[in-house]
């Protein structure tokens, strides 16, 4: 599904693989771990192979994607805390070439537990480097917060992708979250850069999503995707189920939105050979 067809392409960065993604917005219910789920759903479809890095407490990509808190020994938690090598946590899902690394509560007292720690902003991106050149993608779900576990998001990270809700706020909290960029590009990622803004929960029935669709692509101009993903209840059911929207419900409008996000985020960038 489309937006503004008169809207200039988003800007695609074909960068050296793994595209390490964080999707970030700090605040919440706006799509950030349907978009993680359901984008990386799409790109393994088309042949890419995906790690999605569950960085949120409530672990909500990671039940998404169908793996249950019992089925696991090790945990992004393990990766960040204990340096435990990033492949040694990564569990298949039900769908072929897309991976996770999943979360657990135990990450909710990453944040105080990092605060001593040595060189703590830099502990995921060293994790990535170390351990995930096998992935041509990389998508963090980064919580609604912009505490440690964040900015560890954005500092693995080679471009950031943000969910916007079309709805009332919409911009709300984008300013800071657009300074903590600035922030951790001045002195920890040098080429960290908003690379997508992706527009959610559209209406087409309503006067406010388009209002809201516009004033965002005023703000953001190329870095808005052409494709929106529509509200849906398809894909808020499809979560509660383990699956992505795309085997759920492959023909809803909500698949058919990631499909072609997908297609649009990835600009046909070659899949790796081998």
């Amino acid at each position: 599904m489309s937006g503004d067809g008169e809207a200039a392409p988003a800007r695609v960065r074909t960068t050296e693989v793994p595209r390490v993604l964080a999707i970030a917005n700090q605040k919440g219910g706006v799509g950030k771990t349907t978009t993680a789920v359901n984008l990386g759903a799409g790109l393994a479809e088309l042949g890419y192979r995906v790690l999605v890095i569950d960085l949120d407490p409530q672990g909500n990509a990671t039940t998404g994607l169908g793996i249950n808190a019992q089925s696991f020994d090790t945990s992004v938690y393990d990766v960040i805390m204990r340096d435990t090598p990033i492949e040694d946590c990564v569990e298949p899902t039900v769908l072929r070439n897309l991976f996770v690394c999943p979360a657990t509560i135990d990450l909710a007292g990453a944040e105080i537990e990092l605060v001593p720690a040595f060189s703590r902003e830099m502990k995921l991106r060293r994790a990535i480097e170390a351990g995930a050149d096998d992935f041509d993608y990389v998508l963090i779900d980064c919580p609604p917060s912009l505490g440690l576990l964040t900015v560890n998001g954005l500092a693995a990270a080679t471009e950031v992708l943000v969910p916007i809700q079309c709805e009332y706020y919409a911009l709300e909290g984008l300013g800071q979250l657009v300074r903590n960029v600035q922030l951790v590009r001045s002195n920890l990622n040098p080429g960290l850069e908003i690379g997508a803004i992706v527009l959610t929960m559209y209406d087409a029935r309503t006067k406010l999503a388009e209002q809201v669709a516009t004033e965002v692509r005023e703000h953001f101009g190329a870095k808005v995707c052409r494709n929106v993903v529509p509200r849906s209840v398809r894909l808020s059911e499809a979560p509660s189920f383990g699956q992505p929207i795309t085997m759920f419900d492959s023909m809803s409008r909500g698949a058919i939105a990631y499909r072609e996000l997908a297609k649009e985020v990835s600009g046909g960038a070659p899949q790796r050979v081998g």
